[in-house]
């Protein structure tokens, strides 16, 4: 985990909701977000991240609960926020007649930053984000990927505390999106910046957030590492471990079934080198510790379940579960009475 766990919150939740009439954007949401980590809110589009942020800015009034972002309600002191708050939203926009370098001076006026301090302050970002060479250009002129690069430099303007950003790679090239997750490493892990990133991509999440909160039609399903997000299953629940070993294949499958709490061992489809073996929680050590003894050397222990894409999956999958139960509960039909 993240230095960051031992530093000051920066954004915090209580009970926040936001109903849109019958329909209900965002559940009761507690989140923390501290000083220094980046903290992404995953989910598809419609699962409540968006309206989150806006609650967190003061763009939108929460229906219930609170929220706080340095120690500010958005609700009541939105322009406060605003002042320590870098915001990319997911549909960024420039005025047309205007350079990429004249919108970020534009920006920085808006925001008191002294004339001298902002120049210096946009070659670097200009550079950083890689428009060192079009900052002269209109923005007309710029494709989808260079508008979302410019709307990373005119976030960090500000030299904000709090950076959020909403889908901050959309329509950006390979070789952008490596640049911008490092730029966002750097800002939270080197400069102490509070990152809050809203993505539905999960591999980029995976590379650079420390924490994350998993987003499901509104609710967040789980909050944590990606480590404490595959550890976190129902009492009883088994894992997997992908096993390989030297040995003869027989035999390894031999030990490997008769370690106590294996309740399964079965060759990985298409290379009959690896086992995958189902059990306890607690297995991985007691399955080294046997093959090592049976002197078959193990080569490869993995956790299954450790990718995001794997913890993801399995959350949506224990939504539509519990979903499909709540409707079996409520189309059984009422109990007659019974007369007495």
């Amino acid at each position: 985990m993240s230095v960051a766990t031992a530093r000051a919150v920066t954004i915090r939740t209580r009970s926040l909701e936001k109903h849109y009439g019958e329909n209900i954007a965002v559940q009761p949401l507690d989140l923390e977000v501290r000083q220094g980590e980046v903290f992404g809110l995953l989910g598809p589009n419609g699962a409540g991240k968006t309206t989150t942020i806006l609650m967190l800015l003061g763009l939108t009034e929460p229906t219930a609960g609170s929220a706080e972002v340095l120690g500010l309600d958005p609700a009541r002191n939105p322009l406060q926020v605003k002042r320590f708050v870098g915001y990319l939203p997911d549909n960024v926009g420039f005025y047309s007649g205007m350079t990429g370098r004249q919108n970020l001076r534009y920006t920085a006026r808006l925001n008191g930053v002294p004339k001298d301090v902002a120049a210096e302050r946009i070659d670097g970002l200009l550079d950083r984000v890689g428009l060192a060479s079009a900052g002269d250009d209109y923005v007309d002129t710029y494709s989808r990927g260079m508008l979302q690069r410019l709307g990373v430099a005119d976030a960090l303007v500000k030299d904000p505390l709090v950076l959020i950003l909403d889908e901050p790679t959309t329509s950006i090239d390979p070789i952008g999106v490596a640049e911008t997750l490092d730029l966002v490493r750097e800002l939270a892990h080197d400069k102490g910046v509070s990152v809050l990133l809203s993505s539905h991509l999960l591999h980029q999440v995976q590379q650079v957030c420390d924490r994350i909160a998993i987003f499901v039609k509104g609710t967040v399903a789980a909050t944590g590492t990606v480590a404490e997000l595959a550890g976190q299953q129902e009492a009883g629940a088994q894992i997997q471990i992908e096993v390989g070993a030297d040995g003869e294949p027989d035999a390894v499958a031999a030990t490997l079934r008769a370690v106590p709490g294996v309740t399964d061992v079965e060759h990985e489809p298409g290379d009959a080198r690896i086992w995958v073996v189902t059990g306890e929680p607690d297995i991985r050590g007691r399955l080294a510790q046997a093959l090592v003894g049976a002197g078959q050397i193990p080569w490869q222990l993995r956790n299954r379940g450790m990718d995001l894409d794997e913890i993801y999956q399995r959350y949506f999958a224990a939504l539509a579960d519990r979903q499909a139960l709540e409707l079996d509960t409520e189309d059984e039909p009422e109990p007659e009475p019974v007369n007495a």
